[in-house]
């Protein structure tokens, strides 16, 4: 049974065929992004051409069920966790068709529901800062949402390599920050942007007037790092990147080694069953402070 769009509706489909260098998983877990209604690709192949009703969901943890002609590198029955191709039905379903390369094995031990949830997340922080900011310890990091899914995760990972952090956010987010790990927080809707002085680094997730007022804090020859939309103004000594975020086995390897060492907490609010993923992300939804995951497998 999956989830199919427009509405979030349930439907059987078939089981999905597994192309070169492919892998079925059968899912445990999965993560989807509300945003991902207004992304080209949830309704189109890689061609452009029209593949509705479409899937929806990118993250998925669970277990390999079958391999495609000439995959190597994972093994039948074995634990993995990692991010779909954008252009192809997603991982709200059972069973799911992802290229090799974009997984990564799940440590014995490791919760599906928290893998699911970190996918996106992790590698949008670890691409921001480390990829395209090449964030350094010393440097100072100034971080919007920093109390949210991206943003909570870029916080420890930027204390974990000894970088200052600065968080905005709502004045509802300020515990949570804290306990993270931010040396500053600053409210925004109380507090003024401006009044932070310059950072090495700006990571961005909200855009809008948030983005365009932040070009004035890039310190010289520093980098602001946006995945809300692209960058309008550009730093006047430094620089501004969008970007997408894509899979990469080493980093997911690393993000799941260090979840389960209890260096990064998850951000999972809530769990919910598969049949019960249209009314979890529906206009009526009840609000959760976290990720929700849909649970796919029962007795997980």
């Amino acid at each position: 049974m999956t989830a199919t769009l427009p509405g979030l509706s349930l439907t059987d489909l078939r089981y999905p065929q597994a192309a070169e260098n492919d892998v079925i998983v059968r899912g445990h877990a999965a993560g989807f992004t509300p945003e991902e209604l207004s992304w080209a690709g949830t309704w189109t192949d890689r061609g452009g051409r029209d593949r509705t009703p479409s899937v929806p969901g990118h993250e998925v943890s669970g277990v390999v069920a079958e391999l495609g002609y000439g995959t190597t590198g994972v093994t039948v029955g074995q634990r993995v966790f990692g991010l779909a191709d954008w252009t192809r039905n997603g991982t709200l379903a059972e069973y799911v068709a992802i290229e090799a390369r974009n997984l990564a094995p799940l440590p014995a031990g490791g919760e599906h529901a928290v893998a699911a949830g970190a996918v996106i997340s992790g590698l949008r922080a670890w691409q921001a800062l480390f990829d395209d900011a090449h964030l350094l310890a010393g440097q100072t990091l100034l971080i919007h949402g920093a109390a949210r899914g991206v943003g909570s995760v870029a916080v420890q990972l930027a204390r974990q390599v000894g970088s200052r952090v600065i968080g905005t956010g709502h004045g509802a987010d300020i515990d949570r920050a804290l306990d993270l790990g931010v040396d500053e927080f600053v409210d925004l809707e109380v507090d003024r942007l401006e009044d932070v002085g310059e950072a090495d680094v700006v990571f961005d997730v909200i855009g809008g007037d948030i983005l365009k007022r932040s070009t004035a804090l890039v310190r010289a020859g520093g980098t602001l790092v946006t995945i809300a939309e692209p960058p309008t103004i550009q730093p006047e000594n430094g620089r501004a990147i969008f970007f997408v975020a894509e899979a990469d086995r080493s980093q997911l390897a690393e993000l799941a080694q260090r979840l389960r060492d209890r260096r990064l907490t998850s951000n999972v609010g809530a769990v919910r069953p598969l049949a019960e993923a249209p009314a979890a992300f529906g206009p009526d939804a009840p609000r959760v402070s976290g990720k929700t995951i849909i649970q796919v497998t029962e007795g997980w």
